[in-house]
């Protein structure tokens, strides 16, 4: 059965955080906020959560763009090969931040992910997410969730979100209305910044 669960930005509550975290670990899909639109995601080293998340958005793992959701930088090297220090000083300047950054995938990652040549990197201005991937003590691999109606691109409405996706997903975190501009894309795996897709952050190009 699908949870709803609300989560305040100013105070996460702990126990609530476990639990959600608990969920992730037993390979559960979680919806969450973020400081761009809701985002739906799993734990990066659970196979059969990262298949599941695949299924729903109707591709095959190895061919998906997700993007990892990190509490920092501090532990990009897990996940990224050796980057310029002008790269890693765009990243520093811009994030937590509404951007996507793609950089030039590790060796190190997991086995789903090893064919991939880049990824997505971001790091989201929400003390909920970045609550959730601290306290999970690893990326989660995410996608926005968009809304069929093409008016409305994005849904924004937590309630709204777990009547659709509640058959879909284990919990859903209320942690407010969510915007409706998905992140700026930015392309670093060539040194210069090329805009991918414009969003709700400032084009640094």
């Amino acid at each position: 059965m699908s949870e709803l669960i609300k989560l305040y930005e100013d105070h996460v509550d702990k126990k609530k955080l476990q639990h959600i975290v608990e969920t992730l670990k037993k390979g559960g899909l979680v919806i969450y906020p973020t400081d761009t639109v809701y985002g739906l995601g799993c734990d990066i080293t659970n196979k059969s959560a990262l298949e599941k998340l695949a299924r729903i958005k109707g591709v095959k793992l190895d061919k998906a763009n997700f993007s990892f959701i990190c509490e920092s930088l501090s532990n990009l090297s897990d996940h990224v090969s050796q980057i310029e220090t002008q790269t890693f000083k765009i990243l520093k300047r811009n994030l937590p931040g509404p951007y996507t950054f793609i950089l030039p995938g590790s060796n190190t990652l997991p086995s789903a992910f090893r064919k991939k040549k880049t990824v997505g990197i971001r790091v989201p201005d929400n003390p909920i997410a970045l609550a959730l991937v601290e306290e999970l003590g690893n990326p989660i691999v995410s996608t926005s969730i968009k809304d069929d109606d093409e008016v409305i691109e994005y849904t924004t409405d937590p309630s709204l979100i777990f009547d659709k996706w509640k058959h879909q997903v284990d919990i859903v975190i209320d942690g407010g209305f969510g915007g409706n501009e998905a992140s700026t894309v930015i392309d670093l795996t060539s040194g210069e910044p090329i805009l991918i897709r414009e969003g709700k952050g400032e084009i640094l190009l």
